[in-house]
């Protein structure tokens, strides 16, 4: 059964097409844009690429920031070698797969549509060194006798053809994942292996990422690729786009005073320290102070999302301002936060439409 998502559609000229041919910028509203179901199997060196995969340039920023630095699916291929399981050297699937499975994925469920080169960004480097380099100092090392991977990788894959306006941003949509080796047991024998996947969208203006509990998978458990790419499809797919773009377009609708502002700051300081029992009576919130003393920063001098001039900040421009923070968490962490940041504004939006009491407004 196909799953549908509501958009529209102006015909625009893609600036990274040099053929000038015209294809579809998708916004969302009226046109019904197929999300189609795919064959099951596949080989992962096999990606479509009778869907163009072109390069962005609006991204002049990275998507998170922390400890990571920015590598080309290239490097990962040729440069890194693949981890595996210890007891029976059974090999993990290794970061291009999962990033090559999920463009092709990209690319049979949107064949029509523009699919940019992914970004990615990985931490926490494991090196080594190949046999016969065992006794030289590492100042002697030559290239080719020193061995690498990284231990966390995360990625996203804009797919800029599908975009929504909210409070002035341009969101396009995307897909992504993250991979940490130091989540599971390579000293054992080979079992499950742990993903975290998500479909959402990207705000064009700051990079930042949106997403919501239906796109997102904490932990998806496969053993080999058919199942990851199972699981990717059937995210992508019950994916409810409609559904989170109108819930933060709504955000825009709802502001906070720079007296609640500081009053849900403190007690997002307060929250750390609350006893056990308290705690579980509250919102949850991952966020630790020193995201808080960005976000506090950000109030008054982030070009895009301060508040305005009588001191007053829209809900939209609080989750932004938490997602701009979330750039500064590790990879491990950082989609689990992203989710957060949403669901804990979606809680500060019902408090003040007088839905629910909040604790941090009280």
């Amino acid at each position: 059964m196909e799953t549908l998502v509501k958009l529209k559609t102006p015909n625009i000229i893609d600036i990274n097409n040099k053929s000038t041919q015209q294809v579809n910028k998708v916004t969302a509203s009226t046109l019904d844009i197929t999300i189609r179901p795919v064959n099951n199997s596949m080989e992962v060196s096999n990606i479509n690429h009778t869907n163009p995969i072109k390069s962005s340039n609006f991204v002049n920023k990275p998507f998170m920031e922390a400890n990571t630095i920015g590598v080309s699916l290239s490097h990962l291929k040729h440069d890194c070698i693949i981890p595996v399981f210890s007891k029976d050297n059974e090999k993990t699937i290794a970061h291009q797969e999962f990033i090559e499975l999920a463009l092709s994925c990209a690319a049979k469920i949107f064949p029509h549509h523009t699919i940019d080169n992914p970004e990615i960004r990985v931490s926490h480097q494991i090196k080594g060194r190949i046999p016969e380099a065992i006794y030289k100092p590492v100042k002697e090392l030559l290239d080719h006798e020193k061995t690498i991977y990284y231990e966390r990788m995360a990625f996203i894959i804009p797919i800029p053809s599908i975009v929504e306006v909210i409070n002035g941003n341009e969101l396009s949509l995307c897909i992504g994942g993250v991979r940490s080796y130091n989540l599971e047991n390579l000293y054992n024998r080979k079992t499950f292996e742990k993903f975290k996947f998500f479909v959402g969208f990207q705000n064009k203006v700051c990079c930042n990422l949106c997403i919501s509990s239906d796109g997102f998978i904490e932990e998806m458990r496969v053993s080999n690729y058919q199942e990851l790419e199972a699981n990717i499809i059937d995210i992508i797919q019950h994916y409810k786009a409609d559904q989170h773009l109108k819930a933060m377009a709504q955000l825009s609708n709802k502001a906070l005073t720079e007296h609640q502002f500081a009053q849900l700051l403190g007690r997002t300081r307060l929250y750390q320290h609350l006893p056990k029992k308290e705690k579980s009576d509250v919102p949850v919130l991952y966020f630790n102070d020193a995201h808080i003393s960005t976000i506090a920063k950000d109030y008054y001098q982030d070009n895009s999302f301060c508040r305005d001039s009588k001191g007053n900040i829209n809900l939209w421009k609080v989750f932004n301002l938490f997602t701009q923070a979330n750039k500064s968490s590790y990879i491990d962490t950082f989609l689990d936060r992203n989710l957060n940041a949403f669901e804990f504004t979606q809680g500060l939006h019902n408090a003040i439409s007088g839905n629910t009491y909040h604790w941090f407004l009280s």
